[in-house]
């Protein structure tokens, strides 16, 4: 069963040792950086939720999840929307429907509301990452014509 915890002082460096595969670094920074991200965008009015997934006892993966980030070159949907800014399951754990259940957890989280209301979900995501892209799309999402920082903006109406 696939849940979404905080990170803690005990999980913290099980998290940060997870990785893609070498092909896939293109596409998503490390979970260390993405923390750290975290950080920066709370002490600067952000909303960001770094969450760690679980296969029932075993890290599997990490999402970072972000509301009301200000001071950026964003998507014009980036305004009081959720974003899925970092999502990754760990090449060990790949192709066994863990992301597929992550994101469904996911947005089960963002529909709660957890830092304010919101009409909108998105996720900023590279063109040949067809992979995410078709992953996305299952779930509803679609693109909407906006690119930033050369990655396709994809939404959903929550």
């Amino acid at each position: 069963m696939i849940t979404l915890r905080k990170i803690t002082l005990d999980n913290r460096r099980s998290i940060f040792n997870l990785e893609v595969s070498e092909e896939q670094r293109q596409y998503v920074a490390s979970n260390l950086s993405s923390v750290a991200s975290c950080y920066v965008l709370a002490t600067n009015g952000g909303s960001p939720f770094p969450l760690a997934i679980y296969a029932d006892e075993q890290p599997v993966g990490f999402v970072m999840i972000t509301y009301g980030i200000t001071g950026y070159d964003l998507p014009v949907i980036a305004d009081n929307s959720y974003c899925i800014l970092r999502l990754m399951i760990d090449k060990q754990h790949q192709g066994m429907g863990y992301g597929r259940e992550a994101l469904k957890k996911i947005l089960e989280f963002i529909r709660t509301f957890p830092a304010g209301p919101a009409l909108y979900c998105w996720i900023p995501f590279s063109p040949d990452n067809l992979a995410a892209k078709k992953l996305y799309e299952s779930f509803g999402f679609h693109e909407n014509g906006e690119v930033c920082h050369d990655e396709l903006i994809t939404i959903l109406e929550l």
